[in-house]
């Protein structure tokens, strides 16, 4: 049924790893392995991460494929909070979950705090879950710049559902729709947020709006904020695979409006099966991604022979 961590596989720690363990411990969803194979991927070093693009190429093709789920919104809005309930939802229904996080990167030393699994404290301990943050090292769009592989690296392992959530910058959120199969907008009602979301530009690519902390004296707030976004969504173009965004409200803390997203989830799913378009949408993606990783490969090896 839905693939786990095996968790008889145990993890000798190792100086150096070939490709046959990062092709063994992914394919046997090794949460070691796996976040060691990411960690490659954001190495500085052309060697570590031609490691991981070997045992990409050796790992067989998923028999079915993960489905993608970016999550953004502006800080405060309650990203981490959501994915840890939404997450510990999919969890209790045996659905293996991995979630990328993508932190901000400082400016001035390059660091990242990277605490988001400190902060799904209760999720991280699911047997089916794996989080694994990674610093946006000041990649715009939301996203790193091995995001592609880490998401490539998660459905090799078998995840049926991985979960991105983004630095969570605003309008320049923008790369991220082309990693995912559907992309959920967090809204915060009555903190201002209602007119900037409502600006063209990231509004028009959610396929999904959640207005999230819809509890207690902002339960009222959040309501009138649906029926504001519902409204606003009949203004923008039609999407290309003719599904019609929705609004949904939620509270992460109560545990209200988590199954309801799910159900939206699984409505895009089925309308997208009927007419092929996440294959479609997978198949440009590719080309994309195709294209970003020449333009990186050309200006590294640029640089190193200029430095």
């Amino acid at each position: 049924m839905i693939k786990k961590f095996n968790e008889n596989y145990i993890y000798q720690p190792k100086k150096d790893l070939n490709i046959s363990d990062l092709v063994n411990g992914i394919s046997k969803a090794n949460p070691a392995i796996l976040s060691k194979a990411i960690t490659l991927l954001e190495s500085k070093r052309k060697e570590d991460k031609a490691l991981v693009y070997s045992a990409l190429s050796k790992l067989p093709l998923s028999e079915n494929k993960s489905f993608r789920i970016g999550i953004t919104g502006s800080p405060g809005v309650g990203k981490s909070t959501f994915i840890e309930t939404f997450g510990k939802h999919l969890s209790s229904m045996g659905i293996s979950v991995a979630v990328l996080t993508i932190d901000p990167s400082s400016k001035i030393n390059g660091g990242s705090i990277l605490g988001d699994k400190t902060r799904m404290e209760e999720l991280s301990r699911e047997s089916n879950v794996f989080i694994r943050p990674s610093p946006s090292k000041g990649e715009l769009g939301g996203v790193t710049e091995q995001s592609y592989e880490s998401i490539l690296l998660c459905e090799k392992a078998g995840f049926d559902v991985i979960l991105i959530e983004t630095v969570g910058v605003g309008q320049s959120e923008t790369h991220v729709k082309h990693v995912v199969d559907f992309f959920l907008l967090l809204i915060l009602a009555g903190a201002g947020d209602e007119l900037q979301g409502i600006k063209r530009g990231i509004m028009e690519l959610a396929d999904g709006i959640a207005i999230t902390k819809s509890d207690g004296d902002n339960e009222k707030n959040a309501k009138i904020a649906k029926n504001s976004y519902q409204n606003a969504i009949h203004l923008l173009p039609a999407k290309n695979n003719n599904w019609i965004t929705e609004v949904k409200t939620c509270s992460s803390i109560e545990n209200k409006g988590i199954a309801e997203i799910w159900k939206l989830l699984e409505k895009f799913q089925n309308h997208c099966s009927e007419n092929n378009w996440i294959n479609n949408n997978r198949s440009k993606q590719d080309v994309f991604w195709f294209h970003q990783k020449l333009n990186q490969f050309l200006i590294e090896d640029f640089l190193s022979k200029n430095m």
